[in-house]
């Protein structure tokens, strides 16, 4: 069933990492994940076989369903519908993972729901996936301004066959706005990205990001100073995790 959007929760922030850091967004972010970074509760990074695990494991596995309407009002009550028809706020469409089948087909309905009521839009929705999943045929290029992907490592814990989907890859790099987001917590961390990805599927240097294995502020200084040494060093562009220097691990926020 369609006009209907599985959300474990939506909020109204600034982007903090990515190719569009320091943008005004609107994350909306789909129920479930077809991985588990990390472990159950950390479960892989206690048992030393991941480095990190996912911060938002705890949010994902909730949710509520709610229509087109709902989420449009949303807009409206807060008073941002007119910056997001405009592009200025993005629409940032999150998880656990949003190219998730189901998904993929609402954020697709919503997007035409919104092209239907407010006609000649500039709305920019960006995505934030895993790389793992193929979208249906035209679903990135019609819909999706911005795709941020983050293959994942075995820093992660999962299985390689279970992480490197390279048709899914493919359809990520053809993308006009198609950024690789490397999570990296040691040098090895680069070369293992570049043998497994940017190599066997040329994915272009100016498409490609890293970014610190950090999920408290704790850390964050010590985790981007070497973020920044591996930016000189190898010459990718670095960006640290602004939304963890300014609310720590608040969620929502």
């Amino acid at each position: 069933m369609h006009n209907m959007l599985q959300v474990s929760e939506k909020f109204y922030s600034v982007q903090g990492e990515g190719a569009s850091v320091g943008v005004p967004a609107f994350f909306i972010r789909m129920q479930g994940c077809n991985m588990m970074c990390g472990g159950i509760n950390g479960g892989l990074v206690k048992e030393g076989k991941a480095t990190w695990w996912c911060d938002s494991e705890a949010i994902w596995r909730k949710g509520t369903t709610i229509t087109n309407e709902e989420l449009e009002q949303t807009f409206i009550e807060q008073g941002i519908l007119e910056l997001i028809l405009n592009g200025h706020i993005h629409l940032v469409w999150t998880g656990g993972e949003p190219t998730i089948k189901y998904h993929q087909e609402s954020i697709q309905d919503f997007i035409n729901h919104m092209n239907l009521r407010y006609l000649d839009n500039q709305i920019f929705n960006e995505i934030e996936t895993n790389g793992t999943l193929i979208t249906e045929p035209l679903f990135y290029e019609i819909y999706i301004n911005q795709i941020n992907c983050s293959p994942k490592l075995s820093n992660s814990g999962i299985e390689r066959e279970r992480r490197i989907n390279p048709d899914a890859i493919d359809q990520i790099k053809k993308h006009e706005n198609g950024y690789f987001k490397f999570v990296i917590s040691n040098e090895d961390d680069i070369k293992e990205f570049q043998i497994d990805f940017i190599d066997p599927f040329k994915i272009p240097f100016d498409k490609i990001i890293i970014m610190p294995g950090v999920d408290n502020r704790l850390n964050l200084p010590e985790r981007t100073r070497f973020l920044f040494e591996m930016t000189k060093k190898y010459g990718y562009r670095g960006i640290t995790r602004q939304h963890i220097l300014a609310w720590n691990r608040c969620v929502g926020v």
